[in-house]
């Protein structure tokens, strides 16, 4: 298997392709060559010197154009996909230089050439030999030259010879491009430290999207758990009550305000605005209105504030106010228009949270999908280092959250 490994790795034909686009890249410098150089050249006078100083300029347009920040960029997503890259949108070690990476250009753009040009051809003479067992001739290409061969097994070395080169390539490109691999290691010295650093960035990059993800699933999540009740109460009662109509479309209004002025906060986080949105995040001071919109929506909470709510650290009283907000959504899906008892107590260096409620059976427009968020809770409260407990006891459904600061 060891003899095969060339052929059933992976990384073969990642290096292929990036031979591949080395050879497309040749192109344009090949035609430089070959047609450019010698007609702008009067020195020239006939085809033998005029590939060579052609060839000798291509390479010094082909260096000097390794210097275009565009050819830059090209390259390094190139070796990027080389080596594989974890982190695709970082950047090289601090040691990387203009004339190194001048350098893996060239080597790149020509390799490629060579590689290109035998993954064109061997193919093709493989399928022409082929043919050729049949018929007794050689032709390639449309003119009437032909090469004669022999028919039969008598024949059957030249396509055999042609398979066996055509697998030689796939070893010739996996051995080709581990050297330039490890030459793009050696030239561009990333550190196994400024790896570390890198992917470290790349996870705290990851944390933050998951922060904004949380934030989102809360406020709007209980904002459309609210809306979706109070719309199905005011249209039962849309002709037989009014005053409590009326109340259900307020309600559905302050949730939607609430919402729209979350949903704009975390957009500007998302455009990496600066921080100082027009409406800052609510914190524990809030709860009273929470508290107030969510008995709007039909749920009898009992709250028991305690301590000084504004001396919590501003960072443990956001998330604090996150967690009461999603135990109260929680409620409103799961259990429906159930009394609820709410404690808080805030002590110097610590924050206690209880929400309790019967067991009971949702609204039937209520959503009963979705697990997200006692997961949300956990993960606010591992962020902060607390303690976290949610479940059954008894005839009753008890969450508990302990922040210590």
């Amino acid at each position: 298997m060891r003899i095969l490994g060339p052929v059933l790795d992976r990384a073969t034909y990642r290096r292929w392709v990036y031979f591949i686009l080395g050879g497309a890249l040749l192109v344009p410098y090949l035609l430089f060559a070959s047609v450019l150089a010698p007609s702008l050249l009067p020195i020239v006078t006939s085809f033998g010197y005029a590939l060579p100083i052609g060839g000798g300029l291509a390479l010094v347009v082909m260096a000097g154009s390794s210097l275009i920040p565009a050819v830059r960029v090209l390259e390094g997503a190139a070796i990027r996909e080389l080596l594989d890259d974890p982190v695709p949108d970082a950047s090289f070690g601090k040691n990387t230089g203009r004339a190194r990476l001048a350098a893996m250009f060239m080597a790149h753009v020509l390799v490629g050439g060579v590689i290109s040009l035998l993954s064109l051809t061997l193919p093709v003479l493989l399928a022409f030999s082929i043919a050729g067992l049949f018929t007794g001739e050689l032709s390639i290409g449309t003119g009437p030259d032909t090469t004669k061969v022999q028919k039969g097994w008598s024949g059957a070395w030249l396509p055999a010879l042609l398979f066996v080169s055509l697998i030689a390539l796939i070893y010739l490109v996996w051995a080709a491009g581990g050297a330039l691999a490890k030459a793009a290691r050696r030239l561009f010295d990333v550190t196994a430290a400024e790896r570390i650093a890198q992917l470290e960035r790349r996870a705290g990059q990851l944390a933050e999207r998951n922060r904004l993800a949380r934030e989102l699933h809360d406020s709007v999540g209980h904002a459309l758990s609210v809306v979706t009740i109070q719309a199905g109460a005011a249209r039962r009662t849309l002709r037989t009550d009014l005053e409590f109509t009326e109340k259900a479309l307020e309600a559905i209004e302050e949730s939607a305000r609430s919402a729209l002025d979350d949903l704009d906060h975390v957009l500007g986080l998302l455009r990496e605005e600066a921080r100082q949105t027009r409406t800052p995040q609510a914190g524990l001071a809030e709860l009273p209105s929470l508290l107030q919109a969510t008995g709007l929506a039909g749920l009898d909470v009992e709250a028991d504030l305690r301590g000084e709510l504004t001396a919590v650290p501003p960072v443990v009283s956001r998330e604090a106010y996150r967690i009461v907000q999603e135990c109260l959504t929680n409620v409103l899906r799961h259990a429906g228009k159930v009394p609820v008892g709410l404690v808080v107590d805030a002590a110097p260096g610590r924050l206690e949270i209880t929400v309790g409620n019967p067991l009971g059976a949702a609204e039937p427009g209520a959503r009963r999908s979705g697990g997200r968020g006692l997961r949300g809770i956990a993960e606010r409260v591992e962020v902060l280092r607390g303690e976290f407990t949610a479940g059954r006891e008894g005839e009753r459904w008890e969450v508990r959250v302990r922040l210590a600061w």
